[in-house]
């Protein structure tokens, strides 16, 4: 479903105030005692009271610096196992609170940002500028992102949009490397 960040639905129009400081959304509450709330709202930083989508993004950039060292093939196996269990993360979490897709969850851009940088050269120029183009697809939602944000339900759709949104700013930095010779 959708993703967070500013002009996102679950954070609202540039210039509203997101939904977490509006008062918890509709359903209930977040409970450190659940592993699934947990895992799901990025170790707490769904829990941020503006931009839970960007902070999320943010613990990503650790958990990439741990798994990119590993060979491709690997690396890739790690986030599609991190991308095949967030589904069932983020939909037991999303039905736990009663919230389709809640703000909190953050899981999906987690795995959405260790999606663009699997194959983008290593340092911090990178890093950023993945961190960058996976927030400005996330946010902007072009086709099909925005589609799979809309239609498609329960955790596979808190997942998807970020997913392919992942696949977009991830073709960028290809891109840009084949550009610059890196």
């Amino acid at each position: 479903m959708g993703s967070s960040g500013m002009g996102s639905p679950r954070e609202g129009p540039p210039g509203a105030a997101p939904a977490a400081d509006q008062g918890e959304p509709p359903g209930r509450p977040f409970s450190w005692t659940s592993p699934w709330h947990v895992l799901a709202f990025g170790f707490g930083a769904g829990l941020a009271p503006r931009a839970p989508g960007t902070i999320g993004t943010l613990v990503a950039v650790p958990i990439h610096l741990l798994i990119a060292p590993l060979p491709l093939a690997l690396e890739g196996l790690v986030v599609a196992a991190l991308a095949v269990a967030g589904i069932a993360i983020c939909g037991r979490a999303a039905e736990d609170l009663g919230v389709g897709d809640h703000p909190g969850i953050v899981w999906d851009e987690i795995v959405g940002f260790l999606l663009t940088m699997l194959a983008a050269p290593a340092g911090w120029p990178w890093i950023v500028a993945g961190f960058v183009a996976f927030r400005f697809f996330d946010i902007v939602k072009p086709w099909p992102v925005s589609l799979a944000d809309r239609e498609v339900h329960g955790g596979l759709g808190v997942m998807l949009d970020d997913l392919i949104a992942g696949l977009y700013a991830g073709a960028t930095l290809l891109a840009a490397r084949a550009a610059l010779g890196a």
